[in-house]
Order: C-alpha cells, then structure tokens, then sequence
C-alpha cells in the first residue's frame, strides 16, 4: 500500500476520524491502531505479520527479562539473545542469497538455494527492536507494555522505510493526551504536500526520463547523458527518499504523534561528515550510537577511530543491501570520514563527533576556513558574515562533497541492479570518460529545470518552510482543506501516469 494511491487515501479516511474518537479510550485505541498497521503491512503479504509478531514477543520478552533481572550476567544474555535473534532474522531474509552466493564463488561450491522473499520494512523494523533493547539494558527507558511496544513497532507510517524512531521518543507520544485543536494541521498538509510533490512530479519524473536509461544502458549514450542521468539519480533519490519521510511525519503528526526529522537539505553539505549530518538523520545517529560509540568511538587513538568509522560505514553500507557493492559504496564514505577528520586534526580544529546533528556554524567555518568566526547563526547553509575567502572554500567544500556523494550514488546505484556488481558502475564512468564527443539525446530543457531547480532549493533557507507552515496553519479548515485538494490536483497533473515503488522499500 503506496502513500500516494487512491487506496491509502481511502485507508487513511477511515483510520483518521475513527482514531480520533477512539482516542480517549487508550486501550481500545491501542488495539485499533495496530490492527490499521497490521492491515497496512499485511497489505503486501499477510504472512509478514507473523514474522513482526515474532519479532515483537521476543523483543518484548527480552526487555522484560533485562529489567527484572538483579544479575548483570543475565541482563547482558538476555540483551544478546534478543539482538541475535534480530539479527539472525534479518540476516536470513536480507542476506541469505548473497552469503550464500559469496561462499559459493570462494569455494567454488553450487549450493541449493531458498527463495527467499524479502519482507518490506524489514531493516527498520529490526533496528528500532535492537535499539528499545539496548536502550532497556542501559537503562534509558524502561520496558513497554506489550500493547504499546506492539504499536511502537508496527505503526504504519514510518514502518516500511523510516524514519528509525526510538522507543524513547516514540512511547512518550503514545502516552501523551492529545486533542484534534493542538494538532499541528497546517505543518502536516504542508509535509504531506511536499512529500508528494517530491516523489511523484521530481522523483518518478526524473527516474523515468533519464536515470533508466542512463544507468540501464551506459554505453548508448553520451558524457553528457551520463551526467545528466548522474545527477538526476541523485536528486532521485532524495527526492523519492526524503519524500517519503515527509509524508510519513505528515501523517504521524495528524495521529498525534512526532516523529524526528530525516533530512534537512543534504546536498547543501560542506563535507562529507556534515552530509550525515543532513542524509538520513535517524540512521547516522542509529549508527553513531548502537554501533560506532560501543566500538570505542575516538577513544581509542587515532588508528581505532579510523578502523570504528570505517566498520561503522562499512555495515551501515551492508543495512543498504545485500551486495557487495553497497559495501564498497560504505566503506567509501567511511574512508571520506576518516580523510577529513585526518585534515581536521592536522589543521588543528576541535574535534567534530561523527553525530546526526546539533552542529554549529562555528565549527563548520573553522574546518571550511581555518578561520574563526565570532558571529554565527544555527543554519550552516545561511547567511554568514564570511569574507570573500571564507565564503569561496565553503562553496568550494559544497561542490567537492555533492560530487564525491553523487559518484557514490553510482556505486549505489549498481547494487539495486539484478546481481548488484560493480560492472555497471565501471561502464557509466567509463561512459562519463570517454563519450564528450556525443550528442546529448536525454537531456533537455525540462529535464535540466527539474535539476536545477531541486538544487537551488537546498540552499533555500529552512525558516521560509516554518514561515509557510505558520501561515497555513492560521487559515480555516475548509481553506486548508481546499488548498490540499488543489494542490493534489496539481501534482496528478504534472506527475508521469502511475506511482513507482519507493526505492528504500527494498532495503
């Protein structure tokens, strides 16, 4: 079931007023909610709930027995136990065929294969289970209620492809009272709104009248084509990514709920580090807190530092997909990471923590400058009083970051390939070397207003967004409401006929 069909708008019709009513009645409502998630999952194969109710015992059953167990041995085997069982799940259905295939190709073995089908959401799923564990068996909340863990880890929006939310943000809103007057309307059209805008006019446009082509068939066109189709993968896929997330927390937000941001303008990045900071938010910090602190973080010296960030990215490749081009896509921006945090040492900066957020302009101008700046705002892609110097080597870190991701991106984009080798990603920079002599036949006016368009608004300042949200939240309902139905209008109109599956729905 699509965010963007007639299907889910007929779902969510229902499911909308009727939690509302049922929102006083916490039990009853509890149980309605998760049995609306349960369709909603069950939507694309119903033996999949049996594989989240397991998932939600075991895990249950495991912060249980960490909490009430007085024996530090028995309270880290019942972690451990629990995140074996995750992660064997998640292995087994994620990663079966490429071990088994890997170790085939080593030993040169022919092994019968399972078909093995991958559920949707299952990575995410699996990461907030593992983390309401450790966050129990640290001590940083306390365990759920299986009604409420139940829904914590089944509730549609955000099931199939994030964001990743806590069990230490999400049950505090599943507690909190609300009422329909303290909603946040006017935040949650707009979202609702852009995340649509997003996937259907920028994302599905884009992937269909450059990215196929120019990935599928390198070697039919030229340099420029294969540029053209570089970068539009990019905005592709933040576009479709980020367009889901917008959507999800749109929706959250009319049930009630927050969730936390999952990107804020990741192309406008000064660096790699800074553009974790940006892409995929709740996973960055899942990673930095559940896998690169436990490792030892900084630590240990210089060397374990680079070696934690580069099995931190490494794996974080490996969540992506099951092939080892995903790997080398981590493992290289786990060696971009470990570069630049190399150059900021030796030029003397304060240390920067590999971290998904709360980062100033501060120490972002004196790892771009080498100079300090006394006066600074929030926004590191804002104004700032730089001097000509200053201001020319940030936009010159923007540019070198967007086109080290975006060669990544080619890399990435070669293991959602059937086979998910490297190949492909060698023929389109073969392609991009040698084919300037070409005409261009992908690009064109519209494609090339797409793309420069969806850049330019990454560097828009964040505060016309709030101001927006503001405004439409102080119009009447039925302004509101009509402005959404316009708008809904507008985007089937510029949309390409029919809605492609998200991308990350496969990881």
């Amino acid at each position: 079931m699509l965010f963007p069909t007639f299907t889910f708008a007929a779902f969510f019709a229902v499911v909308l007023p009727v939690s509302w009513v049922l929102r006083r009645h916490a039990t009853v409502w509890k149980l309605f909610v998760l049995a609306a998630s349960g369709l909603f999952y069950g939507y694309w194969d119903p033996r999949f709930l049996l594989l989240l109710g397991a998932m939600t015992v075991v895990n249950e059953l495991a912060a249980m027995a960490i909490h009430r167990s007085v024996n530090e041995r028995a309270r880290k085997a019942a972690l451990v136990t629990a995140v074996l069982f995750d992660l064997v799940v998640l292995g087994f259905f994620k990663y079966y065929g490429f071990f088994l295939n890997s170790l085939d190709s080593a030993f040169s073995l022919s092994s019968p294969a399972l078909n093995v089908i991958l559920p949707v959401g299952i990575s995410f799923f699996t990461f907030q289970a593992i983390s309401y564990v450790v966050d129990v068996h640290r001590r940083d909340c306390l365990p759920a209620p299986l009604l409420d863990f139940a829904v914590y880890l089944s509730f549609f929006p955000q099931l199939v492809a994030g964001p990743i939310v806590r069990a230490t943000e999400f049950l505090p809103e599943l507690r909190a009272t609300r009422v329909p007057d303290s909603l946040e309307t006017g935040r949650a059209v707009i979202l609702i709104g852009r995340g649509l805008f997003k996937k259907v006019v920028i994302a599905d446009f884009l992937g269909r009248a450059v990215v196929d082509d120019a990935f599928g068939t390198p070697g039919e066109y030229g340099a420029l084509d294969i540029l053209t189709g570089i970068y539009g993968y990019a905005i592709q896929i933040y576009a479709d990514f980020s367009g889901y997330t917008d959507m999800a927390i749109g929706i959250a937000l009319l049930l009630g709920f927050r969730f936390p941001q999952n990107f804020d303008r990741p192309y406008a990045a000064v660096s790699v580090q800074d553009f974790w900071r940006r892409w995929h938010i709740t996973l960055s910090r899942w990673l930095r807190d559940y896998v690169y602190v436990p490792l030892g973080g900084n630590r240990g010296g210089r060397g374990k530092t680079y070696r934690n960030l580069m099995i931190t990215m490494g794996l974080g490749g490996l969540w992506h997909g099951a092939a080892w081009t995903f790997i080398v896509w981590g493992l290289l921006h786990g060696g971009a990471l470990a570069v630049e945090r190399l150059i900021s040492e030796f030029r003397g900066d304060s240390e920067i923590e590999f971290d998904a957020a709360d980062v100033r302009i501060r120490e972002l101008a004196r790892l771009h400058s080498g100079v300090e700046v006394d006066a600074w705002r929030e926004d590191p892609t804002s104004p700032v009083p730089f001097g000509p110097v200053e201001t020319r080597r940030l936009w010159v870190g923007r540019l070198i970051t967007f086109h080290f991701v975006c060669a990544g991106w080619v890399i990435f984009y070669a293991g959602t390939t059937e086979g998910g080798g490297l190949s492909g990603a060698g023929d389109t920079f073969t392609g991009l070397l040698t084919g300037w002599t070409v005409m261009p036949e992908l690009l064109n006016p519209l494609v090339a207003l797409v793309l420069i368009g969806a850049i330019t608004a990454q560097y828009l300042p964040p505060m016309l967004g709030r101001q927006l949200s503001a405004m439409f939240s102080t119009l009447p309902p039925v302004a509101v409401s009509i402005g959404f139905a316009v708008w809904i209008m507008l985007v089937v109109a510029l949309g390409p006929e029919g809605i492609s599956e998200f991308i990350y729905f496969q990881f």
